[in-house]
C-alpha cells in the first residue's frame, strides 16, 4: 500500500507553472524563480494547503476531478507564496543561478545517510544552543547534499540541542559495493573545551537517493561539553 498525498502533485504544478509564466511574460520584477525559491514557495503553499490522500496512484486520476474553488485558493496561495518567499530569500543560496546537477538517476553513488546528534552542557545536563558544529573529513569540511543543509551548523534555541548533516552522495564504480567513511564531529562553544568525535559510517551503493527519510539516519551517542580543564570528564561521558 503507498499512501500519497495529491495536493503535493497540484502545488508543484503550479508553482513550476506560475514561475515559468512569470519569466516568459518578463514579470519579474522583485521575483525570484531560482529552484530554492521554488523549492521554498512549494513548501509555503503546502503548509497552508488542505491534505487530500488516496492510496495508491488511484490518486492521480482525482487529480483530474480537482475542485475549482480549491485550485482557485491554491492559485492565490502559490502567488501569495511566491512574493513573500523572494522578499525573504536565503541569505546562503546563489539566487539566479541552481545548484550543481546531482549524479544521474542510474549512476551508482554512496548516499551518505542523514548525521543526527545531540549536545548538552556538562554542567547542568540541559541542551545547549547558539554553538557551532562542524562535520570534517581528513580534517575538510563535508561538502552538503544541497544548501539547504548547513555546515558548520549553529545549533538555535528550542531544538533539544539537536544538530543534523546530509553530506552530498559520492560516487561508486559499481551498485551494491560497500565502503566506510570516516568523519569527524567538531563542537566548538563559549567557555567549553572543544570536543572532536571520530566515527564510522558503513555505506552500500545505489541509486541515488533524493528524498530525506527519517528511516536514513545515522544516530550519534549525546555529547557533554564541560569547560576547559575539565575533559576529563567530557572524554567519561561522552565514552
Amino acid at each position: 500500500m503507498e499512501i500519497h498525498n495529491t495536493t503535493e502533485d497540484i502545488v508543484i504544478a503550479e508553482v513550476n507553472a506560475i514561475c515559468d509564466s512569470l519569466q516568459a511574460k518578463g514579470e519579474m520584477a522583485g521575483i525570484c524563480t531560482c529552484s530554492q525559491c521554488r523549492q521554498d514557495a512549494i513548501c509555503y503553499v503546502l503548509n497552508r494547503a488542505v491534505p487530500r490522500y488516496m492510496v495508491s496512484h488511484r490518486g492521480a486520476a482525482r487529480i483530474l476531478e480537482a475542485d475549482p474553488q480549491n485550485q482557485a485558493d491554491i492559485s492565490t496561495l502559490v502567488y501569495e507564496g511566491i512574493r513573500r518567499v523572494s522578499h525573504n530569500q536565503r541569505p546562503y543560496f546563489e539566487h539566479g543561478k541552481d545548484a550543481g546537477k546531482e549524479a544521474a538517476l542510474d549512476e551508482p553513488v554512496f548516499n551518505i545517510p542523514t548525521i543526527m546528534g545531540r549536545v548538552f552542557s556538562g554542567l547542568n545536563f540541559s541542551p545547549m544552543s547558539n554553538i557551532n558544529v562542524e562535520l570534517l573529513t581528513n580534517g575538510t569540511m563535508v561538502e552538503m547534499k544541497d544548501p539547504n543543509w548547513q555546515n558548520p551548523y549553529i545549533i538555535i534555541p528550542n531544538t533539544g540541542g539537536t544538530f543534523t548533516f546530509w553530506p552530498k552522495p559520492l560516487p561508486a564504480k559499481e551498485a551494491d559495493e560497500r565502503q566506510f567513511f570516516e568523519y569527524t564531529v567538531k563542537i566548538n562553544a563559549d567557555g567549553m573545551a572543544e570536543l572532536n568525535h571520530g566515527f564510522t559510517v558503513p555505506v552500500m551503493s545505489g541509486k541515488i537517493n533524493s528524498g530525506f527519510s527519517l528511516n536514513r539516519t545515522f544516530k550519534l551517542p549525546d555529547f557533554y561539553l564541560f569547560p576547559p580543564g575539565e575533559e576529563k570528564d567530557q572524554r567519561l561521558l561522552n565514552e
